[in-house]
C-alpha cells in the first residue's frame, strides 16, 4: 500500500511479577492485559565460591529481542568492592555472526553492565545461551541484584514494541560457608 506507514507504539513494562522457586532461582514475568509479553529468569547456584547464573529470556511470538542490558551488583558491598563478572557461554546463533557484547563498569552506577545487541538469528527465539559467572570479592556478600532492560520489537504493522525493565534480588547463603 503506497504511502502507508506502520502504526507502531511503544510500551514500557516496569512492574513485573516475580516468581520464586528458591532464593537463587527466580523469574520476572512482564505482562499486559493481553497476556505475557516476556520473561527474564535466573537459575543460579554456587560452585567453589562463584555464582554460576544461567539466564533465560522468553518473549511472545511475533516479537524479537532488539537488545539486552543487565546491571549486576551485590548490595552488601556495592560501593566498596564490586564482584568480578564474566560471561561464560558462547553468545552466538546457528548461522549468523555472534552478537555485539559489551561488559563494563559504569561511571555513576553500581556494579557491572553487560549489553548484548545485534542478536540476528537469536532475536526471535528463547534466549538461553547467556551464562554469567559472578565472584564476590568479599566473603560476606551473599545477595545478588540484577537489573534488566530488554528491548523487544514486533513484526506486525499494528503491533507494539516493548521495553521490559525489572530487577531480581537473589540470595546465595552458601557463599557465606
Amino acid at each position: 500500500m503506497a504511502g502507508c506507514s506502520a502504526i507502531r507504539s511503544k510500551q514500557t513494562l516496569s512492574d513485573p511479577t516475580v516468581r520464586a522457586d528458591s532464593s537463587g532461582r527466580k523469574t520476572l514475568v512482564f505482562a499486559t492485559n493481553n497476556g505475557e509479553i516476556g520473561k527474564f529468569g535466573i537459575n543460579g547456584r554456587v560452585d567453589s565460591g562463584v555464582i554460576d547464573a544461567p539466564l533465560e529470556i522468553w518473549h511472545r511470538e511475533g516479537t524479537a529481542v532488539k537488545s539486552i542490558k543487565l546491571r549486576v551488583w551485590m548490595p552488601e558491598v556495592a560501593t566498596e568492592s564490586p564482584p568480578k563478572v564474566a560471561i561464560a557461554s558462547p553468545v552466538e546463533g546457528d548461522s549468523s555472526p555472534p552478537p555485539s557484547v559489551a561488559l563494563y563498569t559504569p561511571d555513576r552506577a553500581l556494579g557491572t553492565v553487560i549489553e548484548v545487541s545485534e542478536l540476528n538469528d537469536l532475536a526471535d527465539e528463547t534466549i538461553s545461551i547467556l551464562n554469567l559467572l559472578i565472584k564476590p570479592v568479599t566473603e560476606t556478600a551473599t545477595k545478588l541484584t540484577i537489573h534488566t532492560t530488554i528491548e523487544l520489537t514486533s513484526s506486525g504493522v499494528l503491533e507494539r514494541d516493548y521495553t521490559l525493565n525489572g530487577e531480581l534480588q537473589l540470595t546465595y547463603s552458601e557463599l557465606n560457608n
